[in-house]
């Protein structure tokens, strides 16, 4: 089997600004929908906690929602969920087992590409600890493929999109499986402005900028677009800038973006004081433990 990462590593630069580009709850306005009524869902089914399904519903959407891993890979995401849960002292004072993520864990420690493919080949191979995983992980995907459709992109979008895509070469940097995003980017007609849809099993958001553009542009000369802090650790272990989308003001961000900030960014006047002030302000907007 070919490596999907290969397509990165032969990535060409034909201008000479690059900008990634995240999709859910960047592009689109899609990650309530996913979290809400996908994501938790199959959570409380799948690992029997329906009995404590309040609780349950409350830890996933504040590690994938509303703090600091906003945004992160499914996989280690539900191990913290999972771990915050058990912490609770409502869900200990009903006796609710949580489910065991020794062999998720033991995975993600060895796993560079922690993706549904990679899972399957897992489970395939006779690692049993991960089948229960695999089943709530399917069951995810079809119930995002049966009910995330119509989520537009969020206004300024497309021309902003427009705009960066003719002075820059653009890439979409996600952890959402490729399957989904090329549905997504393609049933809105934006899939024409970036030229790789990079997702989950092309590795880490990181691994993406490394491989596509570390090398390959001036570092003044990325920009990472995103609405989570993995998208700006991604953008500065690569020596890359950020650009965020501040999770409840997204089309406050778009218009700044569009109408400021990427200009900035290709006449060199971004990096310092704007930069920081815009991290600033969406450092402050996702808390780091919960407020329980």
């Amino acid at each position: 089997m070919s490596d999907p990462i290969q397509i990165l590593k032969d990535f060409k630069p034909a201008k000479e600004f690059f900008v990634g580009i995240d999709s859910d709850g960047c592009i689109f306005d899609s990650m309530e929908i996913k979290h809400k009524e996908c994501f938790t869902p199959m959570f409380i089914k799948h690992f029997h906690l329906q009995a404590v399904s309040k609780y349950a519903r409350e830890c996933w959407d504040f590690v994938n929602l509303y703090s600091k891993t906003r945004g992160a890979n499914r996989f280690p995401a539900l191990v913290r969920a999972v771990k915050l849960l058990g912490e609770r002292p409502q869900v200990n004072a009903r006796s609710v087992k949580m489910p065991d993520m020794t062999a998720l864990k033991e995975w993600i420690a060895r796993e560079s590409k922690l993706s549904n493919a990679t899972l399957n080949a897992e489970v395939k191979n006779g690692n049993t600890g991960l089948a229960q995983v695999k089943v709530w992980s399917d069951a995810v995907n079809a119930a995002v493929a049966d009910i995330v459709h119509g989520v537009p992109p969020f206004p300024l979008v497309r021309e902003s999109l427009q705009k960066l895509s003719a002075r820059a070469d653009a890439m979409c940097i996600s952890q959402t499986p490729a399957e989904a995003l090329k549905r997504e980017w393609t049933e809105h007609g934006i899939d024409q402005f970036v030229k790789v849809i990079a997702g989950q099993e092309m590795g880490t958001k990181t691994e993406h900028i490394k491989f596509a553009a570390a090398s390959k542009y001036a570092p003044e000369k990325i920009l990472m677009i995103g609405d989570a802090p993995g998208d700006f650790n991604a953008a500065k272990k690569n020596g890359a800038l950020f650009f965020p989308i501040v999770p409840g003001h997204e089309e406050d961000s778009w218009k700044r973006l569009h109408d400021e900030a990427l200009d900035r960014f290709f006449a060199s006047n971004y990096v310092g004081a704007y930069e920081i002030g815009l991290v600033k302000e969406f450092d402050a907007s996702l808390p780091e433990n919960p407020h329980w």
